[in-house]
């Protein structure tokens, strides 16, 4: 395999090789519901487990879930190929990396909800559920009481609990966001001499 291709899936190896580690030595050695803290109280791993897409967002039921698997296997199958494109026509190497983090993380959620309810016994293939364990709270107070609806309520940022292959998603689109006038630069047209023209007799 040529190293321009090497590279970019090598490194989507890694990342779903890690995310992969991880959950399985979260689901293994902790109990639901777990936290281990390692910042306090502002970084800690707390074992959950969800149905649905990065963070916990799910579309409901048997066939919510089985329609959410399929896109994801469809979507990580587009994704992989916008990957082989954009190296086959030497696109920014920026560009490349942060879709092959996409495509790691995409990958790494799909085997989740693809096997892992067969493997540990709990549901059929293709209804396994998303190991999430990484939980930052940072910021903890109360919305201010004129605040409608939820004044006085607790408030937390950073409250969604996330894995690795959430992570690589998200710092992938983040990326192309901030670097997208570097990555999707257009060449400037060269103007075309009057002296380089033929003149025809």
């Amino acid at each position: 395999m040529k190293a321009s291709y090497l590279k970019p899936f090598l490194l989507a190896f890694v990342v779903v090789l890690a995310d992969q580690l991880i959950k399985i030595w979260v689901r293994n050695n902790m109990y639901m519901g777990q936290e281990i803290h390692f910042l306090g109280d502002r970084g800690m791993l707390l074992y959950t487990e969800n149905n649905g897409m990065a963070f916990g967002w799910e579309l409901g039921g048997v066939a919510g879930k089985l329609a959410l698997t399929l896109f994801r296997i469809f979507a990580v199958g587009g994704i992989g190929y916008g990957l082989y494109y954009l190296i086959k026509h030497k696109h920014h190497r920026g560009l490349i990396l942060c879709v092959a983090l996409i495509f790691a993380g995409a990958l790494g959620n799909i085997i989740d909800s693809t096997f892992y309810g067969m493997i540990y016994g709990y549901a059929p293939i293709f209804q396994g559920r998303v190991v999430d364990m990484f939980y930052f709270p940072i910021i903890r107070g109360h919305y201010p009481t004129w605040v409608p609806s939820v004044g006085g309520d607790p408030f937390i940022f950073f409250q969604p609990i996330f894995n690795l292959a959430d992570s690589a998603i998200s710092i992938g689109v983040i990326l192309i966001l901030i670097f997208q006038n570097k990555y999707f630069k257009k060449e400037e047209e060269v103007p075309s001499s009057p002296h380089s023209e033929v003149v025809e007799e």
